[in-house]
């Protein structure tokens, strides 16, 4: 079991490395008869590419994706859907990876960089692929974008997005919080009098060579009520391991999340009325999610990022042979891999929620509640 599969009727599975020749996933579970082209995967991999500003890594990758099954178009299928779409099949992306720069990593071809996966790999296979970090590199998440791309197909009618909230200790300030403003500037700022605190901190950070953390919040709009289980398929829980699965990340809240500690009773609960197609919550710290089906409110969620560990400041470690050395990461790296995290935390989003739709419909067949339904 190589674990490098995750979903259940909405399978995927990514492969590739950092340094490899190509990257890419096998989406399998795919409903036929979704009109999907390389252009509707292409707009979201663009989100994510790198090399498009000076606070993200200077890598410059096209992210150009190539779908090699899965999809069929021809005569009949144009006249009937309109044009390519898929067939049920395992749907093949790939990805080309063009400007490795190997030899960054020669010199810790042997040791173990401080923070990064690498000892940790070398404990468990014996052999680690070190060009890029290969297998753990943030470069894997391309696919899981190219994914979220064909996910967001079978969920067509709810919205995904998502923000940085938080750079640093730098926060947004939620009362100017405006979803528009995040297409505004390079950081997903939904607060524009953030943006300049953001870029003073960021220069700093990379002109010291170092490194900060980040936090960020994804909604998703439309969720009808019903999706999940109880127990041990809960949607909140699918969603926190699919987040949690994302390169850096450390931390995951659903809602309120931690902040729902400090809250009574009173608080917490989201009261409810009834509006003309259902119920109304008139808050939101669930997140969405009750006993681990959705409510039909937002599901929303926030994942906290890790400042990378490829820093040039000298940190002490070991190598293979237990000796003990300082290393300073060369290299092209996000001073704040949180800002590129964004495409990648609304691509896992998509997919559970993809996951979560078809398996209610194969379980249930029922649809949004109606009032006075038995």
């Amino acid at each position: 079991m190589s674990h490098n599969s995750f979903g259940h009727l909405f399978r995927v599975t990514t492969w590739g490395e950092s340094h490899g020749p190509a990257l890419g996933c096998v989406v399998d579970g795919c409903p036929p008869g979704l009109r999907l082209t390389e252009a509707d995967i292409q707009v979201w991999l663009d989100k994510r590419r790198p090399g498009q500003g000076k606070f993200v890594t200077q890598r410059q990758e096209p992210d150009t994706v190539r779908i090699l099954s899965g999809v069929f178009e021809d005569d009949a299928v144009r006249a009937r859907f309109g044009g390519q779409v898929t067939t049920g099949t395992p749907i093949s992306l790939m990805i080309e990876n063009v400007d490795q720069r190997s030899r960054d990593y020669s010199e810790i071809a042997r040791a173990f960089r401080p923070g990064h996966a690498d000892y940790a790999y070398f404990a468990k296979y014996g052999v680690r692929d070190y060009r890029g970090g290969g297998r753990a590199s943030a470069r894997e998440t391309a696919a899981r974008v190219a994914a979220g791309a064909v996910a967001r197909k079978v969920i067509e009618g709810v919205g995904v997005r998502a923000a940085v909230v938080q750079i640093g200790p730098h926060a947004v300030d939620r009362g100017r919080w405006d979803w528009e403003e995040t297409r505004n500037n390079p950081f997903w700022c939904p607060d524009a009098e953030t943006v300049a605190v953001w870029e003073e901190h960021l220069e700093k950070t990379r002109k010291a060579g170092s490194s900060t953390g980040a936090i960020v919040e994804v909604e998703a709009l439309g969720v009808p009520a019903g999706w999940g289980a109880p127990i041990y398929g809960k949607l909140d829980a699918e969603l926190a391991a699919a987040l949690m699965s994302i390169n850096a990340a450390k931390g995951v809240e659903i809602g309120a999340g931690f902040a729902s500690a400090a809250f009574s009773g009173e608080e917490n609960a989201d009261e409810m009325r009834m509006g003309a197609e259902g119920p109304l919550f008139l808050s939101n710290h669930a997140g969405g999610v009750l006993g681990g089906i959705s409510t039909g409110a937002p599901v929303t969620a926030r994942v906290a990022f890790k400042p990378t560990s490829s820093i040039l400041t000298p940190r002490s470690s070991v190598d293979e042979t237990g000796a003990e050395l300082e290393l300073r990461t060369k290299g092209r790296h996000d001073p704040c891999v949180g800002i590129r995290a964004v495409p990648v935390v609304e691509a896992m989003t998509a997919c559970v929620l993809a996951d979560a739709f078809l398996r209610h419909r194969a379980q249930t067949g029922r649809g949004p509640f109606v009032p006075g339904e038995i």
